[in-house]
């Protein structure tokens, strides 16, 4: 039986897909307004080891709440500032699913003069838990970082 090449592919190769629900679960975050990531109402969103920074990021608050504690930006944008309608203009999300775990690119600018210290690639890592797609990680490959490495000391004071 020869099977046509499409049918081979969709075999031998993870799904890709311009967005799909993973896409949705990150999607939630920028449109149609950006949501911080590390806001405790969405921690039922993400899964370890990203809350258990998230935890570690509350304690610091809530010990020093005059300072600002370990996640000093948001996650999702790489920055701390942006234009909302520039962003959601230029948002662009791809997915790639293998079984119960998704890889969602989100490619956007931050201001509408748009110049590269404006773009933004950010990499977002899901899992299937209980039928829903949660986030495991969030990764810059603009700045090169991993939200996961990033380093929080609750309960210390600074050296």
């Amino acid at each position: 039986m020869k099977l046509p090449l499409t049918a081979i592919l969709s075999i031998a190769a993870p799904a890709a897909a311009l967005a799909g629900p993973a896409s949705d679960a990150v999607k939630f975050f920028y449109v149609p307004q950006v949501k911080f990531e590390a806001d405790a109402h969405y921690r039922d969103r993400f899964t370890a080891p990203v809350t258990k920074l998230f935890d570690l990021n509350d304690q610091a608050t809530k010990k020093n709440p005059d300072q600002v504690a370990c996640i000093d930006f948001d996650p999702g944008l790489d920055a701390q500032d942006f234009d909302q309608k520039t962003l959601s203009k230029t948002l662009k999300l791809s997915e790639t699913v293998d079984g119960d775990t998704a890889q969602v690119v989100a490619n956007f600018s931050l201001f509408p003069e748009g110049g590269d210290d404006s773009q933004r690639e950010m990499h977002w890592s899901l899992k299937k838990v209980d039928g829903k797609w949660k986030i495991s990680d969030i990764a810059s490959k603009t700045s090169d970082w991993t939200l996961s490495q990033l380093e929080c000391m609750a309960g210390q004071d600074p050296e």
